[in-house]
């Protein structure tokens, strides 16, 4: 196992405007609101209303408002909200509910200067409130941080209190709703944010200014970047991940890392040496164009489309036998506008590695699902070999996966996951008689799977158009690029470069995502001078907006690298 060299908390660096603690926070806020001003505390789900109400409480005595005290009674939300969280344990239907629709209507007919004069309005949705002279703290929260907090049963959703839901049920209203709804709300709000708070970290928190907030985005937009991983444990999780990536040894495995998921992941901004934490997807919000690019931002709005993220089996288990939904599929039932194609790039393999992939050639499918459904019930273990494909893996390895094609990274493996953003809709058929980490069955879909599953996809069609295509696209000294996939049902294309000596690389309009997938560390530098030379580390993803166009990649030390990059596909 080499030495590991890799970055767990990347930052930009900059010079800017922080501060740092309650007092230092209140002090300015004080300042700011001198000659009667209404002071406004907008809050992203997630975050911890009470301690920040109790802290303008004191700070403000009888000016703070809990704008919650103006939303509709938490029946009513529920019932407004029921057909989007639907009665499924796991899948809800993308919301097109708005902020707006959580308060009553007399509070919204009032004038807000009536409502809001001279008070301190705290809460998701009080901008919505804000005189126009208003000064707008925005207390923002990373997705990663506000999924600890539904494990601990902390923190309550928009309109409701659900702390005592099953965790699952928590995560499933914010992803189909409540954090589709704020980020929209925040996404409108960005050009009137004076002051933007951090406290995921709820005992240190953090403020800047809207100037050092716009510095951090158009500094980090300019150049090579990486967003702050995060690491969880699995019921099949392994053991490489905890080396390579210098983990907590004393967690019994690592089996999830997102390394490029920017809804999920934050963007960390070190201002004058001090870190300060955001979601990610506040730079795909105010930065799209120059992020994504025109055309990408045209097919895909403000959706980061291209995600990256590991799998470690080594010394773990099989993951699931799955299958992801056809896009007709998850349009009708969850609203969502595309699906979950993806692929296993194999960043290393034990010698008994293996993958399932697609179905074996002559097989009676209404036999396959019968079996299924008795292994659900407890009746049988499926055979998994009867039906499906089990291919020896080996490191560097690609495996295509479009969505309705069976699949499954065995035990001894470690992929990097290279897929279409959306990050839920896998439809487990079978879970190797294994419990989750909460000692519970993990829910199984055999009925949604069996209407996606693609039953043409056999052993001679995966040979043929999905296991291991690499094409040569060009070869001279020392540099070798190929084009690994993905199908062409899927969006991403993916080339790799194995290089000793520097490759010249071009965004051609599009975002890049890469990760450094052999070799020590790389230096990757811009020809006319945009961004300051950026360093690398095995195994870590970075992204490449698009806005930079040209751009280099150089092994340090004249060792040879290896580097896989996925763009999304266009057609000349």
């Amino acid at each position: 196992m080499r030495k590991s060299n890799y970055d767990k908390w990347p930052a930009t660096h900059l010079e800017g405007w922080i501060a740092e603690g309650w007092d230092a926070i209140i002090d300015t806020l004080k300042k700011e609101t001198e000659g009667h001003r209404t002071l406004v505390i907008d809050l992203y789900p997630g975050v911890f209303e009470d301690d920040v109400l109790e802290v303008f409480s004191k700070a403000f005595p009888e000016k703070v408002i809990d704008v919650r005290s103006w939303m509709k009674p938490e029946a009513e939300v529920e019932a407004m909200t029921a057909r989007f969280m639907t009665d499924d344990v796991l899948f809800g239907y993308v919301t097109n509910l708005e902020l707006q629709d959580y308060f009553r209507d007399e509070v919204l007919d009032k004038p807000r200067c009536e409502l809001a004069d001279s008070k301190v309005l705290v809460g998701s949705g009080a901008a919505l409130f804000a005189p126009d002279d208003a000064v707008i703290v925005y207390a923002d929260m990373a997705r990663w941080e506000i999924q600890q907090r539904f494990r601990r049963h902390e923190v309550k959703a928009l309109g409701i209190d659900n702390r005592n839901d099953a965790v699952s049920v928590q995560y499933k209203r914010g992803y189909f709703n409540d954090w589709r709804i704020c980020d929209r709300h925040k996404d409108h709000l960005m050009p009137r944010i004076d002051f933007w708070l951090d406290t995921n970290s709820h005992q240190s928190p953090k403020m800047i200014d809207r100037a050092t907030f716009r510095r951090g985005m158009e500094q980090t937009v300019q150049g090579p970047f990486r967003v702050v991983p995060f690491f969880d444990p699995a019921p099949w999780g392994g053991k490489w991940m905890r080396e390579t990536c210098d983990l907590d040894r004393d967690v019994p495995n690592y089996g999830w890392c997102f390394d490029c998921v920017p809804e999920e992941n934050s963007l960390l901004l070190e201002v004058n040496g001090v870190r300060f934490e955001l979601p990610s997807v506040d730079l795909v919000l105010s930065e799209t164009r120059r992020l994504l690019g025109e055309a990408v931002e045209a097919r895909f709005g403000k959706d980061f489309p291209i995600r990256f993220d590991f799998l470690d089996t080594m010394g773990g288990g099989n993951l699931s036998l799955q299958v992801h939904p056809t896009t007709q599929f998850i349009r009708e039932q969850f609203g969502m506008a595309y699906t979950q194609d993806e692929s296993y790039y194999l960043l290393d393999a034990g010698k008994d590695a293996v993958v399932y992939l697609g179905l074996k050639e002559g097989i009676n499918p209404t036999a396959m699902i019968e079996d299924l459904r008795a292994a659900q019930r407890g009746e049988i273990s499926f055979p998994a070999e009867k039906y499906v494909n089990k291919f020896p893996a080996k490191k560097h390895d690609h495996y295509l996966i479009p969505a309705g094609t069976i699949h499954c990274s065995g035990h001894d493996s470690m992929v990097l996951e290279i897929s279409s953003t959306p990050s839920i809709f896998t439809f487990k058929l079978w879970d190797w008689n294994r419990l989750g980490l909460d000692g519970k069955p993990r829910p199984i879909n055999v009925e949604r799977g069996k209407h996606v599953i693609q039953w043409e996809r056999t052993t001679e069609w995966v040979n043929r158009h999905i296991r291991n295509h690499f094409t040569v696209l060009s070869q001279e000294d020392g540099i070798l690029e190929e084009r690994t996939g993905l199908h062409p049902n899927e969006f991403i294309e993916t080339r790799r470069h194995t290089f000793s000596k520097t490759v010249q690389h071009h965004t051609n309009g599009g975002v890049n995502v890469l990760n450094l997938v052999d070799g020590e560390a790389a230096l990757i530098e811009s020809p006319e001078g945009k961004f300051a030379p950026f360093e690398v580390h095995y195994a870590e993803t970075f992204i490449i907006p698009a806005c930079v166009g040209q751009y280099a990649i150089t092994p340090i030390d004249g060792k040879e690298c290896m580097t896989i990059k996925a763009f999304v596909r266009y057609y000349s």
